[in-house]
């Protein structure tokens, strides 16, 4: 059966790992073996690297360019990090800095199925990205607090000259992952460790000659292994609300993701926090009107008894009979990403919570946790500072409708901003206060 393009399923990957550790290199190489890039895209690079005297190119900068235009705000056609594999469409997010990473896990629209956590086999390279303050630790329990459960661990520069290919370098750094991955609570069983080379491309996309001792999938093929997620379908009805529209002869119509549960026309739907009740008339997706939508589907909803100034951007839609969680306080799981100085009970940020952002107090620090062995390290902690875990008691300046993690994933991470950056990630453990 040959599936056309957008017939096949979508998965998103996140592509993580310790600076120099070749992430990019060996995405660039991967996208351009898969023919996304196309050969001349790569010479172009190839002749601006050498006008630049950078003699010796990397597909890298396949991604640098990306990367630099992303940070002078030109918006990015982000189809350019899409790339199909025999089962899925793949996208990419790449994760240069924790910033980009931490936001592209929280908008709605691209909440990684998986991750790739990339790690130098080079001597030196893969002792910084494990040890303290190293990012691969940080990274992968950060994916973790972030309901990331599906990881492919891509073992990198196989190819560097003390490594030569070896079984023994890639078998050592192969059980101190494991033994870090599994205190942070993964199952090692279900990850494939992959020796590979981004510079030659070895185990890319080709088995590679180099490393015959290595019987396992290429990185291509672990793609194709693994599992699509379940679409919560079975789960009460959920639906987050990105905007409001009022159309005239139409009435009200307010736009969203559905997150859970299915909804069909003619339903009674109850918006949280604002506690306002209308009837579903319709419902669209790319403006054509649908008997059903189910989870994924961005649609606009025709509905009838409420006003546009009733519904806002951060409300949560869903049955009358099981209506939205509001909080007035919840306990969050956090992991501080960055923090100049330190964060103490008291502390005001902004919370950014699926499609909601809102002003939210940290009443209490309730206890710390010690990111590698999951253990509490310390309870009520005076202050929190970078790379410190930990569950707090948060209170946003007015009732929101937020989830707890464990009943609905999808609405229950978050990120605290502060002073335009991302200070902490994290996750709802409880709602300890209920509003109307």
């Amino acid at each position: 059966m040959n599936m056309s393009k957008s017939d096949k399923p979508h998965l998103n990957i996140i592509i993580m790992g310790h600076v120099d550790n070749g992430k990019s290199t060996t995405t660039g190489h991967l996208l351009y073996l898969a023919g996304v890039i196309d050969q001349r895209t790569i010479d172009a690079y190839k002749a601006e690297a050498e006008a630049m005297g950078k003699a010796t190119f990397h597909f890298a900068w396949v991604l640098d360019n990306l990367k630099e235009e992303r940070e002078r705000g030109v918006t990015i056609d982000l189809r350019f990090l899409q790339f199909p594999t025999k089962k899925y469409n793949m996208t990419v997010i790449d994760a240069p800095g924790h910033r980009d990473f931490i936001k592209n896990m929280i908008t709605g629209a691209s909440q990684a199925d998986a991750a790739v956590l990339f790690s130098s086999a080079k001597k030196g390279e893969f002792e910084a990205g494990i040890g303290p303050g190293g990012q691969t630790r940080e990274h992968a329990f950060l994916a973790f607090t972030l309901g990331i459960r599906q990881l492919i661990v891509a073992i990198n520069k196989m190819d560097d000259a003390q490594v030569n290919w070896g079984k023994e370098r890639y078998d050592e750094m192969k059980n101190e992952i494991s033994r870090m991955l599994k205190t942070i609570g993964y199952k090692i069983e279900k990850i494939n460790f992959i020796p590979v080379s981004g510079w030659t491309g070895d185990n890319l996309l080709k088995k590679s000659e180099k490393m015959p001792w290595y019987t396992g999938p290429t990185l291509m093929e672990a793609f194709d292994l693994l599992e699509l997620p379940a679409k919560p379908t079975n789960k009460p009805l959920r639906i987050p609300i990105q905007d409001v529209y009022s159309i005239t002869g139409i009435g009200t119509v307010p736009v969203g993701r559905v997150e859970t549960g299915i909804l069909k026309p003619n339903t009674n739907l109850v918006f949280m926090p604002s506690n306002k009740t209308a009837e579903v008339k319709s419902i669209e997706m790319h403006h054509t009107s649908i008997p059903m939508a189910e989870p994924g589907d961005n649609i606009g909803m025709n509905v009838r008894g409420i006003a546009k100034t009733d519904v806002h951007r951060g409300d949560v839609a869903g049955p009358v009979d099981n209506p939205p969680t509001v909080a007035k306080e919840f306990i969050g799981q956090i992991i501080v990403i960055y923090h100049p100085t330190a964060i103490a009970a008291g502390y005001t940020p902004v919370l950014h919570y699926h499609t909601g952002q809102i002003a939210v107090k940290f009443t209490e620090l309730i206890k710390k946790i010690d990111p590698r062995t999951g253990q509490v390290s310390e309870e009520h902690p005076g202050f929190l500072k970078t790379g410190d875990a930990a569950w707090v008691r948060m209170e946003p300046l007015h009732p929101i409708a937020i989830e707890a993690f464990n009943d609905f994933p999808e609405l229950g991470r978050f990120a605290i901003r502060d002073m335009g950056t991302t200070v902490a990630a994290g996750a709802v453990k409880e709602v300890t206060k209920k509003g109307p």
